[in-house]
């Protein structure tokens, strides 16, 4: 049946700052250009966020929803841990329930469910450490990545889904994330780009975290950042497997389990506002 109106529901969310535009499209499909994508993301001719999430039935037939992301460059992206937590969310208020929720993504499912007090915990799956599944253009050491860039010392390479590229420095606020992030994002050695993650270790249990997300710069949490740095962390013994990291929005638990490699992390998520946009327009 053709449709009747260019208007598209969404809601605004934000996981701790991280913010984005969730659209449902379980029953009336949308496919953004990255031309579209764009606008919308663009916090003056648009609704403004970091990422766009388009939620989709599910493609298989062990998930709730397929969870599609789109950075505000228009790229598509694999996952988003602060954006599962928003569609957890959004999901279980929606069927007034609080079993788990499995979220279909391109990295493959993610379970999802309710911590308490508003707090979303979600299952990220294994982190990989090889150097072809974060991944590196060529053989070398994921623990130990020199980059050849001032200002960056020796990263540690982590795939959760997405690369992260983490560096450990005496101070994360004061590094120049604005100019190093797409230096080190856009570096030779990450085919895919990655995510640079400067993180100072407070103690065993708590580290301070400065993140620039590929295809949307600075931003003031990222999850799956959030569980490179304690995997990278653990690897280089700096930290326990359970730890606070603080961002710039908040903090978020994190724990790389020991028994199978997963990452759970835990944190809360909220609406801001809901609305429509004209999908006409913003095809024009």
């Amino acid at each position: 049946m053709p449709r009747m109106s260019a208007r598209r529901n969404f809601v605004k969310m934000h996981g701790l700052g991280n913010d984005f535009v969730v659209v449902d499209a379980r029953v009336e499909p949308f496919a953004p250009s990255a031309a579209q994508v764009r606008v919308i993301a663009d916090r003056r001719r648009g609704v403004g966020c970091d990422q766009l999430v388009v939620i989709e039935p599910p493609q298989g037939e062990v998930a709730d929803v397929f969870m599609r992301i789109f950075n505000a460059d228009g790229g598509e992206v694999s996952t988003c841990g602060n954006a599962a937590r928003c569609v957890a969310a959004r999901f279980m208020a929606e069927r007034e329930g609080s079993d788990p929720v499995r979220i279909e993504t391109r990295a493959g499912v993610i379970t999802a469910w309710p911590s308490g007090d508003g707090r979303i915990s979600v299952d990220m799956g294994p982190a990989r450490t090889a150097w072809d599944a974060i991944p590196l253009a060529e053989r070398a050491d994921t623990l130990h990545l020199d980059l050849g860039l001032t200002g960056v010392p020796e990263v540690a390479a982590v795939n959760v889904g997405n690369p992260h590229a983490v560096a450990f420095v005496a101070d994360a606020e004061a590094v120049a994330l604005e100019s190093l992030g797409p230096r080190v994002e856009h570096h030779a050695i990450f085919p895919e780009r990655a995510n640079a993650s400067f993180a100072t270790v407070l103690d065993a249990e708590t580290i301070s975290l400065r993140v620039w997300e590929r295809g949307a710069g600075v931003t003031r949490a990222c999850g799956t950042a959030a569980c490179a740095v304690c995997v990278a962390g653990v690897r280089r013994g700096l930290t326990d497997r359970a730890v606070t990291v603080h961002l710039d929005g908040g903090p978020l638990e994190l724990a790389w389990r020991e028994s199978d490699g997963h990452v759970i992390k835990t944190g809360p998520a909220a609406v801001s506002f809901t609305g429509q946009f004209d999908e006409i327009a913003i095809a024009a």
